[in-house]
């Protein structure tokens, strides 16, 4: 509750609550005042979210230069009848919703003149995931026809395998279309982006293995071609981009100024790229001396050991799990759902031989806690899949990743939030790994911003990347640092939102702390975490603007 109860009587006791409402149930407090032109605005975002959604020529959503062109008249008209809404009455909460309609214009807008990833990036054009990603949607620009395997469950009924059938079948024509429309110039993304479809022609082919183990020849009719047709044709399109990498030698980064005004016109990050250099830099610098003061405080501890087999390590995850779960009860920090600890379960992790482990399953064989306090992420989705937001604007995933600050800021953010709130107190050594981890999100944002300037090639970034990551724990996983580098150069300030995420939930709780500090009020870090995931999936400078009128 924001209000300190300071007398025992009935009028302070109903204000306190009223102020708690206020600002932990910002949308029910003011849906009763929804403004009569409101409706407009929801309209306009359906039709918004129509148009987005490109139309299909042979079989496949059509990224051709023709389309956009034919379109270009449709998407101004749009964003006038946006721009021409009256909100000069409407509340904080209902604006916030305007601006996530006006950030959306503006991420087509600059995919239109700018990013163009369906001409300048193959990776584009990758159809299938085997995973779920622990954000809102997939990380990066993806196209409109994705086969999301996970989403599947086996058996197949007959239905789903012909909706696997329908969706295998878009593959090849998707790869013919992309094969006009890739005329970019980008030498990086063009062979980064030739390694995502051998991942993807593994992924078929596993899709294959699990169908001929789960159903044998039952299916064969329905998906035994559609199979072969998308293996087919993924191959080729491997062959065809190899046999154009050697004229590729043009930038892949954006340029400082473009990144600038991507940064604060869609993602409504209050940040220049020159700004952001400076808070990775000061984050780096942080990172690394935090951690060498707590090892000179941990000097005479045990060093940590990891787990060395598969008992060690499911017991060191148990444990993770419960010690987090209670620490967030017991210390009164968050409102335990139901549906929490499940979702993090879901996602534990498995045993890694000690040679095999990349940066984070280094990390989580020592002590699995700092990362599953990352693991936020799934306590997120769970609440948008099981209470989802009464808004129908912040109810599903922003496009673009313009989610990027709320989501990676705050499970960023909680990795040192939870540590300064006591949760490393019995595992003083696990804070060494907080340390670490906030090292290497710092070195590889920087690395990205110096790679989106044409000052360095995507490898050389990696080079940032590895460099500054401490004890070396980002030398031996290069899959892993070709994908991140690789992911950043596609989404501009990706690689970087989880720092500035973070630094402005940081600036958000310093402003929030002195409104309440001059109306004579106490910060809560449950309150303020309350309000913060019932705001819904828009970004952290409007959470802002709602949480304290500071626009």
């Amino acid at each position: 509750m924001w209000r300190v109860i300071r007398e025992n009587n009935f009028k302070v006791l109903i204000f306190g609550l009223l102020i708690y409402i206020t600002f932990s149930n910002p949308l029910k407090a003011e849906q009763k005042n929804q403004p009569k032109n409101y409706q407009q605005l929801v309209d306009l975002f359906s039709k918004w979210r129509e148009f987005e959604r490109p139309p299909s020529t042979s079989g496949a959503p059509d990224y051709t230069s023709k389309m956009f062109n034919h379109r270009e008249k449709e998407f101004n008209l749009l964003r006038k009848e946006l721009e021409k809404m009256d909100t000069t009455n409407w509340s904080i909460h209902h604006r916030v919703d305007w601006s996530v309609v006006n950030a959306e214009m503006n991420g087509y807008d600059f995919n239109m003149r700018v990013l163009k990833p369906w001409v300048r990036d193959p990776a584009f054009y990758q159809t299938i995931w085997m995973y779920e990603s622990d954000v809102p949607a997939h990380e990066g620009p993806v196209n409109h026809a994705l086969l999301e395997f996970w989403q599947y469950e086996f058996p197949l009924t007959e239905d789903r395998a012909k909706d696997m059938a329908s969706e295998l079948e878009v593959i090849p024509n998707l790869l013919f279309q992309a094969r006009g429309n890739l005329t970019g110039n980008a030498k990086d993304l063009w062979i980064a982006g030739i390694e995502n479809f051998k991942d993807q022609q593994n992924s078929i082919l596993k899709i294959k293995r699990q169908i001929e183990k789960e159903h044998g020849k039952q299916f064969n009719k329905i998906l035994k071609k559609p199979i072969a047709r998308a293996l087919k044709a993924n191959s080729d399109f491997i062959d065809w981009l190899i046999s154009k990498k050697s004229i590729k030698d043009g930038p892949s980064g954006i340029g400082k100024e473009n990144y600038t005004w991507y940064q604060q016109n869609v993602h409504l990050i209050p940040l220049s790229w020159d700004e952001e250099v400076s808070l990775l830099k000061r984050e780096l610098d942080r990172a690394w001396s935090s951690l060498k003061m707590q090892e000179h405080l941990n000097r005479n501890l045990p060093q940590m050991v990891s787990a060395k087999t598969k008992d060690e390590f499911d017991k060191m995850k148990e444990d993770g799990v419960k010690r987090l779960m209670r620490f967030l009860s017991d210390h009164d920090i968050m409102e335990i759902k139901d549906n929490m600890e499940p979702a993090l379960r879901a996602h534990m992790g498995e045993f890694v031989p000690e040679d095999e482990r990349n940066f984070f399953y280094i990390g989580m064989h020592y002590d699995p806690v700092p990362l599953y306090t990352h693991f936020y992420h799934w306590f997120d989705l769970a609440e948008v899949r099981d209470n989802p937001h009464k808004s129908p604007i912040r109810r599903g995933p922003l496009l673009y990743n313009i989610f990027d600050s709320k989501s990676e800021g705050i499970a960023t953010g909680v990795e040192e939030m939870f540590m300064q709130l006591g949760l490393y107190e019995d595992s003083p050594r696990s804070k060494e790994i907080v340390w670490i981890m906030l090292a290497q999100r710092a070195a590889r944002g920087l690395g990205s911003l110096y790679a989106h300037a044409n000052m360095m090639t995507m490898e050389e970034a990696g080079h940032v990347h590895v460099k500054w990551t401490p004890r070396g724990w980002m030398e031996r996983e290069p899959h892993l640092l070709q994908f991140e580098q690789h992911l950043y150069l596609r989404q501009p300030g990706y690689g970087t939102c989880y720092i500035t995420g973070k630094y402005l939930i940081e600036r958000l709780v310093k402003s929030l702390s002195k409104k309440l500090e001059n109306e004579d009020e106490k910060f809560n870090i449950k309150s303020f975490l309350k309000f913060y995931n019932d705001s819904g999936n828009i970004p952290v400078e409007l959470i802002k603007w709602e949480m304290t009128g500071e626009k």
